[in-house]
């Protein structure tokens, strides 16, 4: 599954360095599929959802960190664990319980963005 930051988020910033898949943004900053990734141009994700990746998208939250779930792997094929929560100060980096997805799936995703 992928990993959500909750409102509990303090905009220290410590998260958003540490993701391998460039899923970490800072409130209200815009977004790109293409961000830290190997994706451009029109593509399909792996759920089937249509985009174009050089396009900028609006912010999850305006507000606080957050993660865009579809370019979340939980470091998944980089590391053991999920490097936000590992150094989230005050452990708001936490499971997205509706986003489940299987290591299979979050493998399938990352080698999508990293053309491996």
């Amino acid at each position: 599954m992928a990993i959500i930051i909750t409102d509990e988020c303090i905009n220290c910033g410590a998260c958003e360095p540490e993701c391998p898949n460039t899923a970490i943004y800072e409130g209200a900053e815009d977004w790109k599929y293409s961000d830290g990734t190997d994706l451009s141009g029109d593509i399909v994700l792996p759920n089937g959802n249509k985009a174009n990746a050089d396009e900028e998208q609006e912010p999850v939250s305006d507000e606080i960190y957050f993660i865009v779930t579809d370019k979340c792997t939980e470091c998944v094929g980089f590391h053991e664990e999920p490097q936000c929560a590992a150094v989230c100060p005050v452990d708001c980096c936490v499971p997205d319980e509706d986003h489940v997805e299987t290591e299979e799936e979050l493998m399938e995703k990352q080698r999508f963005m990293h053309n491996e």
